[in-house]
């Protein structure tokens, strides 16, 4: 049977969402007449609108974990109309699989996680040895269920126009006169995944020594961050958290001749920009969620009790970001062309 139509269950965070487009990529190889819509949070879709494999967004509009079943079950019957012939259900929760059943999309997708028998018509188990990236787990989902993942993974890609960037940069007074360094100091997960405020700021002071303009990006929750490292001997630091929208700071991103992030959606977002990158990992793990780009470059302190994939540092310590100085990570600073 031919597969003309596909609704694509996205996760809720904006790094993960980037990490599902290698499987997006998959599928319309697979598939090459197919549409591919994407059912995800209103605050992914400037992301997902920058991927040429969706044709559509569908947006969830339903608060992280929330059931809200009686909506997932009107959602799920308003879109039975669109006949979708397969549904791929990244999250692994019980309530993400509710819609494409309401849905009645006959062949249903996923991993099995959370009591999702029946839900789930194609419930597959995940071999995590196998699989140990993320990016590798949406992937194997486009494959049938024998066979083996496609390897080498296509890198995420997102590209912008001179012209989109321009427009951009004119409406918040930037230019590129100087190469810019862009900080990305927020992590939405938790506090263990940020490199210490005074670490970005004397790191911008020595990038504005070496040649460099540095701005900060991040959502409102990380304006005070911004206005922290403005203040620690940085006023020419420009500081756009809060301001920019997220496809505005996607196109500020593809203009950086360095960026700087903790592990987070925008370090996948600028992997996929294919950014030179300083990528500072704490309590997370690389092994799990690198940024797929041959730029980058990954920055860790090892110690023994990091990775602890926890929101707060449990030992009270923070060892994991306080031992990565910036003496060391400007040591990885790219040269800048004489």
């Amino acid at each position: 049977m031919a597969i003309k139509k596909i609704l694509v269950v996205a996760p809720s965070w904006v790094g993960d969402t980037m990490l599902i487009q290698p499987m997006l990529m998959r599928l319309h190889e697979r598939y090459p007449d197919c549409q591919i819509d994407v059912l995800a949070p209103e605050w992914t879709a400037a992301l997902l609108h920058a991927m040429p494999e969706v044709h559509k967004i569908i947006v969830n509009p339903f608060p992280h974990g929330a059931l809200s079943l009686a909506g997932r079950f009107r959602l799920g019957k308003q879109l039975r109309e669109n006949l979708y012939d397969r549904a791929y259900v990244l999250p692994n929760s019980f309530k993400s699989a509710l819609v494409p059943f309401f849905a009645k999309i006959p062949v249903r997708i996923g991993y099995l996680g959370e009591m999702r028998y029946g839900l789930l018509n194609d419930a597959r188990k995940l071999d995590k040895t196998a699989l140990p990236l993320m990016v590798e787990r949406f992937a194997q989902l486009a494959e049938s269920p024998l066979d083996a993942l496609a390897r080498p993974l296509p890198q995420p890609r997102l590209e912008f126009s001179r012209e989109e960037q321009q427009l951009v940069l004119n409406k918040y007074k930037l230019n590129l006169k100087l190469p810019v360094a862009i900080f990305c100091p927020g992590a939405e997960f938790g506090a263990a995944k940020r490199w210490p405020i005074p670490y970005f700021a004397e790191l911008a002071q020595r990038l504005q020594q070496q040649g460099y303009t540095v701005w900060i990006v991040g959502s409102f929750k990380d304006k005070e961050i911004g206005d922290k490292i403005v203040a620690l001997g940085n006023l020419n630091t420009r500081n756009l958290c809060g301001e920019t929208n997220l496809l505005e700071v996607i196109t500020l991103l593809s203009c950086a001749a360095l960026v700087v992030t903790n592990d987070s959606g925008l370090m996948h977002i600028a992997a996929a920009l294919d950014r030179p990158m300083l990528a500072l990992y704490g309590s997370s793990s690389p092994n799990f969620t690198p940024p797929l780009s041959n730029r980058a470059q990954i920055l860790k302190i090892d110690i023994p009790c990091s990775p602890c994939f926890k929101r707060e540092c449990p030992l009270k310590h923070f060892k994991c970001m306080k031992n990565l100085t910036p003496q060391m990570v400007a040591e990885h600073i790219p040269a800048l062309p004489k």
